[in-house]
């Protein structure tokens, strides 16, 4: 990024899996180092007008921040766009600095106006203003490489936390009632399970509260220690590989799942195998892998024939 004043890229592009920490590392920078931006989610403003309209009014509050009032501003096209932006950064407090604007889940770019993700690009240019725009994405730079002639981003990946990076992060979540060493070994079980099927960090905090009070069952009871992995890792075993049906698909509340756990039913054979050893893909997984895979092979005006019903 530099310094305030230096230009700086005309477009960053970041991408990598959900939940692999993009929003939250570039919200913090901006955040911490004090820097001009505006951030807007894709997702949210799914119009061209939303979307322009939301940017110029975030950066009208930067620029008014001093007078404390600012009209909302209005624009249409594109072009409208970058004669506003010209006009705002002309601010005192924005005039020598680079300003940052950050588009989250910026795939949706692709379905709006075509020359919209070009003109992004080529901000800078346009405009003659120090500005960079940040893509955050979870698909790769080339299924969104415009045909008309555009300027290259710099392109960052965030990989997939390892399994020792997701054991650390999970980790910090422990209970004040319980040791930490005794949730550190909980976490290792959970991500022997689930670790084959799902590296989504947020997932995996959603199944550890939920199958926690269950891991807890014998220590309450009074039935085993802490150290009991043994005993502890038989009573879970059976709820984990019910739960890695419904990973990703929350077919319940966690309240229902909590009521679940709580009656006495048979909470599915696991016919002599471990979960440890035994991957098993959940449940829809397999039938939208299954279907995908057919749809490959047909050509796309089929789809509705062949899979309305």
């Amino acid at each position: 990024l530099k310094e305030r004043h230096h230009f700086s890229f005309p477009s960053i592009f970041i991408y990598g899996h959900t939940a692999s920490g993009k929003t939250y590392v570039t919200q913090t920078l901006l955040k911490t180092l004090e820097l001009p931006h505006a951030f807007v989610n894709c997702v949210e403003c799914f119009t061209l007008r939303l979307l322009l309209e939301q940017i110029l009014n975030k950066l009208s509050h930067l620029s008014s921040s001093e007078e404390g009032c600012s009209t909302e501003i209005t624009c249409e096209t594109f072009n409208d766009f970058v004669r506003l932006f010209k006009q705002l950064t002309k601010a005192e407090n924005l005039k020598d600095q680079t300003v940052y604007i950050v588009l989250d889940k910026a795939e949706y770019l692709r379905d709006m106006e075509a020359n919209l993700l070009p003109g992004f690009l080529r901000l800078q240019e346009l405009t003659d203003r120090n500005v960079t725009v940040i893509f955050l994405s979870e698909i790769i730079w080339e299924k969104f490489r415009p045909n008309t002639g555009c300027l290259e981003p710099f392109v960052l990946y965030f990989p997939d936390y390892s399994i020792g990076n997701l054991q650390k992060i999970l980790s910090h979540d422990h209970p004040p009632e319980y040791s930490a060493d005794f949730y550190a070994a909980y976490i290792n079980i959970l991500l022997g399970v689930f670790y084959t099927v799902c590296r989504d960090l947020k997932e995996l905090r959603h199944l550890a509260v939920l199958n926690f009070p269950k891991y807890c069952e014998p220590v309450v009871k009074g039935e085993a220690g802490e150290r009991d992995t043994r005993k502890l890792w038989r009573n879970i075993e059976p709820h984990l590989k019910k739960a890695m049906q419904t990973v990703y698909l929350r077919e319940i509340s966690s309240s229902q799942w909590e009521k679940l756990q709580k009656d006495d039913t048979d909470p599915g054979q696991l016919k002599g195998l471990s979960a440890y050893t035994h991957v098993e893909l959940p449940y829809y997984s397999k039938f939208i892998l299954i279907a995908a895979y057919l749809a490959s092979y047909n050509p796309a005006r089929t789809d509705k024939r062949f899979f309305l019903k």
